[in-house]
């Protein structure tokens, strides 16, 4: 099902069953226009992608998935591996009749759509992972020890006010409007959300060798995902390609989001009519280091 929705009024929004839950989701729609499904990062939703997705409608069809445990999607007690999420999308794919759609995740949907991609293979057109979750495991293991939980469980009974207030302290030139999506969002997020978080993380290295479509990582500056990692995704698969934006974070989507879009559709643009790789030798590969900047 499908109806109208904000926060533009001529997207829609629906509900998709999908291994025994339902995955609600955003859609900017548009006939004849390539699709970028958008997955968000822990305790987002689909509505944060709403600054990306203004900049890109014109060219694209941009599907905006709220995770399980997020948004308007069920909650269901168990379920929250990446293995999970991505069966999740491959099946929104597939109930939609999505044919070779664009992958665009942050974060936790970095992640996602890197372990979709390594599955779909050719089913997919390309990737764009922007600031994934690719952090070792002892990073991981730092985060999950961490107060996160506990400190999400103290945002949930919060008011909207008190947590606009400390939000726009922290991110002073963060743009009201998003700020208030992510509040939603965070509102919205069950506690087994962040089941996520328990490690191990999939090994994102043989997640990236197993993708056979150009792939571009953008990377804030002062993100978790360095130049350096990067680099070492690039010789692995050369047909991954990656960006700096410098004095970003890991918020890349809420902080830089026309500078995110730009790269995004700079991208894509010329990919409508490329080959995808076959082969582990790359029939386009580009080098990494004349992208980053």
């Amino acid at each position: 099902m499908a109806r109208q929705n904000t926060p533009s009024t001529h997207w829609t929004d629906g509900v998709c069953r999908a291994n025994g839950i339902n995955i609600h989701y955003l859609r900017t729609g548009g006939s004849n226009k390539p699709t970028i499904i958008a997955l968000h990062g822990l305790a987002g939703n689909g509505v944060c992608w709403s600054p990306i997705a203004r900049a890109l409608e014109q060219h694209y069809d941009i599907i905006m998935p709220d995770a399980r445990g997020h948004g308007q999607s069920s909650a269901p007690l168990h379920g929250y591996t990446y293995q999970d999420h991505a069966n999740d999308v491959i099946e929104l794919i597939r109930t939609l009749g999505i044919k070779s759609p664009y992958l665009l995740g942050h974060s936790m949907g970095g992640m996602t759509a890197a372990m979709v991609a390594s599955r779909l293979g050719l089913a997919v057109s390309g990737v764009i992972l922007a600031d994934p979750t690719f952090i070792s495991a002892e990073r991981q293991a730092e985060v999950y020890q961490s107060q996160v939980v506990a400190e999400h469980h103290q945002m949930l009974q919060s008011s909207k006010e008190a947590l606009f207030k400390a939000a726009k302290s922290q991110h002073r030139f963060r743009a009201a409007a998003i700020i208030e999506h992510l509040i939603e969002a965070r509102l919205q997020t069950s506690l087994q959300a962040f089941d996520v978080l328990i490690p191990p993380n999939p090994e994102f290295d043989e997640l990236i060798r197993n993708i056979y479509v150009p792939t571009l990582m953008v990377l804030g500056s002062e993100g978790i995902v360095s130049a350096q990692t990067a680099r070492a995704l690039h010789r692995i698969n050369p047909d991954l390609q990656y960006k700096v934006i410098q004095d970003a974070g890991h918020g890349l989507p809420y902080d830089e989001p026309a500078r995110l879009a730009a790269a995004i559709h700079a991208f894509l643009k010329p990919k409508t009519m490329a080959t995808p790789r076959i082969k582990p030798a790359s029939l386009f590969s580009m080098h990494a280091v004349s992208y980053a900047y």
